[in-house]
């Protein structure tokens, strides 16, 4: 049993201690932020804080890191006010959306470390595929976040509306249709 904090809570995993992070915060844990990308630790959407550190977590055997501070991206803010999320949705930042969440928490990151980045420490810090091409985006986004962690700017944009859990679990009702229609 693989014993470890996910965003705040102890969990055991009763799972193989080979199984990586990835599979055990989606399957086990219900934490669907995190992505699956290309599985071999290249493409970034999976990435999560483990004590503090961005990881692909593709890559990182549950065995390994018993004890330690998971954060996923559900709980870097649980109201999207986090200013890397604030800033993503004020620059417009998301298309398919699918890299994002290992996108912020790679950003978040970084800015915990160094709150006015230059653009290659950007660019060494995300090295995140983004298949849309966002990455100008992504530097701006970067840049505003810093600023407002530093207090010299403010984002009046609300957090992005979301979905309750409650009304995303409720079916959807089957389609009438009418006869040879």
């Amino acid at each position: 049993m693989t014993r470890f904090t996910v965003n705040g809570q102890p969990v055991h995993y009763r799972m193989d201690p080979a199984t990586p992070l990835l599979w055990a915060l989606r399957d086990a844990s219900n934490l669907t932020g995190t992505k699956y990308g290309c599985g071999a630790g290249l493409c970034g959407a999976c990435t999560v804080h483990i004590d503090g550190q961005p990881v692909r977590s593709c890559q990182v055997p549950i065995g390994s890191i018993e004890g330690s501070f998971v954060t996923t991206i559900e709980a870097l803010s649980r109201d999207r006010s986090h200013p890397v999320q604030q800033a993503w949705v004020a620059e417009n930042l998301p298309q398919c959306g699918y890299c994002q969440s290992g996108m912020i928490m790679a950003a978040a990151a970084l800015l915990d470390k160094n709150r006015d980045p230059s653009d290659e420490e950007i660019d060494a810090a995300m090295t995140n595929i983004c298949r849309c091409g966002t990455y100008p985006r992504v530097r701006r986004a970067i840049r505003r976040a810093g600023r407002v962690l530093a207090g010299s700017e403010t984002i009046a944009a609300a957090p992005p509306p979301g979905i309750d859990p409650a009304d995303a679990a409720r079916a959807v009702p089957a389609l009438a249709t009418k006869p040879g229609g």
